[in-house]
């Protein structure tokens, strides 16, 4: 079928406050320019928004030439619980916030006239989610135009039957019998093309729900297999990704698909390989939203993501906790970057108050094939994940729903294993009742919101200090985490009833997802010889010992370090923070604050750490405690330390200074200004120094064994100068493209100053300011402002161009300002 962008001319409205309808291009998120106070009942789940339903409307004209063709729109994702009318009739509906879904406008559009697509997304249930999900349409929508003969949408398939020799399977539906052409194509060159026929096969009946036009079925079924050899293929991996593309010609119809030839293995000899070579995922954990962009989904900032994990070591994504977006695995295929895509946070028991729980039963089958039809032929994708941290796997009811689960995921795809992460001691403590989630909980805990926000209100009134809430549910237990620390939780993991409450569930899938539960990994390598681990969930200060046993066991297949990547929300009492970047009201808490990556993109001293322990390099690194704070932070469980890449501390000579460094090595030597000052033994990868700081140079030598150098490091002290740089990451911006601007303020040579404080305003011509912040977890106002305070002296930008030439960014501190121009192809 055709597909035809449908993002442009829509309008949207708030439904549940007296605001003015106002013009959008799809992808849209309503949330990220909301209020953000005390008064929300979702609180810092989703970053102290107040939440709201939205109106989107689109009148367009239907071509008359339509009225005997098949239409469907698409909807890649709106949050949540969506209604779809077409000319005042509600035709559709979907719960679930982040799958794709599709319309079919048969008896409904008005063809030759102007019609009304109205979509509400209802999103003022709070609290909903226990992350920052958006609001609104916030992945692209599209029009799919068949003819007399037409491929339907997902309608061709793509697998690897063997790597050595090359052989695919091509499945391609029609939607009546007849000829299908084939063309197979490899960086633009035709590699061969095959003629076959379409024939009518046995409908399958996968239960699912008819919400979803694409899985409608006609009275017969049409499909043409092509079993393909395909001489001198490139193969795809993660170093190399290479891709081809299939072009399936049925009638006037033509579609495009891209697919990878790779061969994915897994198995206790084994473990899991891909093209015969074992793989050890090294892998991160992210939610959905892009950080300044909020939930909106666009493919710069996803390709973007996609190359700044790989550049940092990583080969392997989690899409925690829902079915990623189209963009997204487009990005994994180019990157080399391996996804394990996951569907849900819930089942049937509740998180909070008003999430997916009631909905799942009636759903879960749909949500699941539309996932792997949107999974099916990207090589990148090599895991489907049923769920996250779900204490139903430790009952009767809920281990027979992994079970179920598993199997119907086996039936729409048989290439890809299926796992589950699994909190181990979150489904001891939920078996003896003390468990971190139920439906009592989640409904306590959107009382006390409910009774706090109201509090709140009534206090702003009247000007009075605000009290803080007493956490509960999965706050609570981060709460406790972060007082306790990731021992705790690891410990928990290895008492025997926490073998009990989730062998059985592991039994029911392809591989065991561990949350949190190395310390298990050599007991059950033995118990139970069978079984795959993959640590689901993960701490960035076991990312060495993680290594070390995976490499000598082929049956842990893998880590994902909570978090990879910053995100709004969830931020519970979160990452520890300094008194000068903090503030007392709550809702000014915008971010978890602990990824490895953070919220802009830029890798923290952690990642380095990563790089160093998984082997991508040998180091050493050096990381600085900021010398001039004199706060002793309790850092959380995900938190490895607050230390940043910088030796530029103007104005603390003379004060303690802690430094870390990150080697491959038996030894590291620390040199300030030539001068020694000790040599450690280095421990997991790191090694801690107690010295003073003083201006100049400070270098990290690392040796191995005898005592031989292996390679050195250093950091300068910034001069006196101080400019701001405004750095388009992007040499040049396509019209409607997005350009990301970092904003840091360094010497003259470029050298990072983080004790620079300013307020900056950005202005923007030839586009738009789609985002505006810093990666600070505390924030007062909103990411759509103009104007931001730095963190450590960074902040980014991110501009869309509008295509009337080159875009200039303008920004100003307290004293001048400094500008950029980005040339527009």
């Amino acid at each position: 079928m055709q597909r035809i962008d449908f993002n442009k001319g829509w309008m949207c409205k708030c439904l549940t406050r007296d605001e003015a309808a106002y013009p959008v291009t799809l992808p849209h998120d309503a949330m990220l320019s909301e209020p953000r106070t005390q008064e929300s009942t979702g609180e810092g789940n989703i970053g102290w928004y107040i939440g709201g339903d939205y109106e989107y409307t689109k009148k367009f004209t239907v071509p008359k030439e339509y009225e005997n063709q098949k239409v469907l729109i698409e909807f890649e994702g709106v949050y949540h619980n969506a209604e779809v009318h077409i000319n005042g009739k509600k035709v559709a509906g979907r719960p679930y916030g982040y799958t794709n879904f599709y319309i079919n406008t048969d008896g409904f559009f008005k063809y030759g006239e102007e019609n009304e697509v109205k979509v509400i997304a209802h999103n003022v249930d709070q609290p909903n989610s226990r992350w920052y999900s958006g609001t609104g349409i916030y992945r692209p929508a599209y029009l799919h135009i068949g003819g007399e003969k037409y491929i339907p949408v997902n309608g061709v398939k793509i697998r690897t039957l063997s790597y050595n020799p090359a052989q695919i399977e091509v499945a391609v539906k029609t939607s009546a019998p007849g000829e299908v052409s084939l063309e197979i194509e490899f960086e633009g060159k035709r590699v061969l093309t095959v003629i076959g026929e379409s024939k009518a096969v046995a409908a399958q009946n996968n239960e699912t729900k008819n919400a979803s036009a694409a899985s409608e079925k006609p009275a017969k079924e049409y499909q043409a297999v092509f079993l393909l050899d395909v001489p001198n293929a490139k193969l795809w991996d993660t170093e190399h990704p290479n891709l081809y593309t299939c072009k399936a010609v049925f009638g006037e119809d033509q579609v495009t698909e891209t697919f990878g030839i790779r061969e994915l293995v897994w198995n206790p000899q084994v473990g899991m390989t891909i093209n015969g070579k074992r793989v050890i995922l090294r892998g991160a954990c992210f939610h959905h939203d892009n950080g300044v962009l909020g939930a909106c989904t666009y493919p710069e900032a996803e390709e973007r993501k996609m190359r700044i994990f790989k550049e940092n070591g990583y080969n392997a994504v989690r899409s925690a906790h829902y079915p990623c977006s189209k963009a997204l695995l487009d990005a994994c295929d180019r990157v080399g970057m391996l996804m394990m895509d996951e569907y849900v946070d819930v089942w049937y028991i509740h998180k909070t108050k008003y999430d997916y729980a009631n909905q799942l039963a009636g759903w879960w089958k749909q949500d699941l094939k539309d996932m792997v039809d949107k999974d099916f032929n990207h090589p990148s994708v090599i895991m489907y994940s049923t769920g996250n941290e779900v204490a139903e796997t430790a009952q009767k009811k809920g281990i027979a729903l992994t079970g179920e689960m598993t199997n119907y995921l086996h039936s729409l795809d048989s290439t890809r294993p299926v796992t589950c992460g699994i909190n181990i001691f979150f489904n001891f403590l939920s078996s003896i009742g003390l468990g971190v989630y139920s439906d009592d909980k989640a409904e306590k805990s959107a009382e006390n919101a409910e009774k706090f926000a109201a509090e709140q209100a009534k206090k702003a009134a009247a000007a009075k200090p605000e009290k803080k809430k007493k956490p509960v549910g999965s706050e609570f237990y981060n709460t406790l985490a972060c007082l306790v620390g990731d021992y705790f939780m690891k410990c928990g993991a290895t008492l025997y009833p926490c073998d009990l409450k989730t062998r059985d569930a592991y039994a029911n899938m392809d591989i065991a997802g561990y949350n949190y539960g190395i310390f298990r990994y050599k007991h059950d390598l033995k118990k139970y010889p069978n079984r795959l681990i993959l640590g689901s969930e993960t701490f960035c200060k076991d990312a060495y010992s993680f290594w070390e046993i995976a490499k000598k066991n082929k049956r842990i297949i893998g880590d994902f370090v909570w978090a990879g990547w910053d995100y709004i929300g969830e931020v519970g009492d979160g990452a520890a923070e300094y008194s000068d970047y903090k503030f007392e009201d709550p809702s000014t808490r915008m971010t978890g604050g602990n990824g490895r990556i953070d919220l802009n993109g830029k890798p923290r001293a952690e990642a380095a750490y990563t790089i160093v322990a998984f082997e991508r390099e040998t180091g050493p690194f050096i990381a600085v405690d900021p010398v001039y704070q004199k706060e002793k932070l309790r850092l959380t469980g995900w938190q490895l330390t607050k230390a940043l890449e910088s030796w530029a501390w103007g104005g603390c000579s003379g004060e303690p200074a802690k430094v870390e460094v990150y080697a491959r090595a038996a030894q590291v030597e620390l040199f300030i200004n030539g001068k020694s000052v000790g040599k450690k033994n280095v421990k997991k990868c790191r090694a801690n120094f107690n010295t003073t700081y003083e201006d100049g140079e400070i270098t990290a030598v690392s040796y191995d064994e005898k005592g031989k150098e292996i390679n050195r490091y250093s950091l300068q002290t910034a001069e006196k100068e101080t400019i701001l740089q405004v750095r388009p990451e992007e040499k040049s911006v396509k019209p409607e493209g997005l350009a990301f601007v970092q904003l840091q303020y360094t010497d003259a040579k470029g050298i990072w100053k983080p004790m620079e404080k300013h307020n900056l305003k950005v202005t923007v011509e030839n586009g738009i300011l789609k985002g505006l912040g810093s990666p600070a977890p505390y924030v007062k106002g909103n990411y759509t402002d103009d104007t931001v305070a730095t963190y450590y002296g960074e902040a980014m930008a991110v501009v869309q161009a509008d295509g009337n030439g080159p875009v200039k960014v303008t920004v100003t501190d307290e004293t001048r300002s400094y500008v950029a121009e980005i040339p527009c192809e």
